[in-house]
């Protein structure tokens, strides 16, 4: 009987020692996703190979096309006062109203623990 230390060392082993997704070079990142979208590859073979999830491997797709998005916009001319692509400032505004709402939650949900149950505010 062999001991789990002298055991081979499987696939499956090999793969929960390889290095964590974040150490994936951004050219190895942007090849992963290359060879998905020109179907050279299969999402499942990719994962596999590089040890990450579906969501990981999604969130890399979505950053691929938005810095294609922002590197296509036209180059903005400082000079004229615009600083931001549209395509950005419209992503800033996105974050902005998600993390107003998120605030707005936290307050209604603050408001509600101390308000007295079962009675409406009083008129003034």
């Amino acid at each position: 009987m062999t001991s789990k230390k002298e055991q081979p060392e499987t696939e499956k082993t090999k793969r929960r020692r390889s290095a964590p997704a974040s150490a994936a070079t951004a050219a190895e990142k942007a090849q992963a996703v290359l060879a998905i979208w020109t179907e050279r590859v299969k999402t499942a073979e990719v994962m596999k190979t590089m040890g990450v999830t579906y969501l990981t491997l999604q969130q890399w797709q979505e950053r691929a096309m938005e810095g294609m998005l922002q590197a296509l916009e036209p180059r903005v001319n400082l000079a004229n006062g615009a600083a931001l692509s549209p395509r950005i400032r419209a992503l800033m505004d996105k974050r902005q109203q998600q993390i107003g709402k998120e605030k707005l939650t936290r307050r209604l949900a603050e408001l509600q623990e101390v308000a007295p149950e079962g009675k409406p505010p009083s008129d003034p």
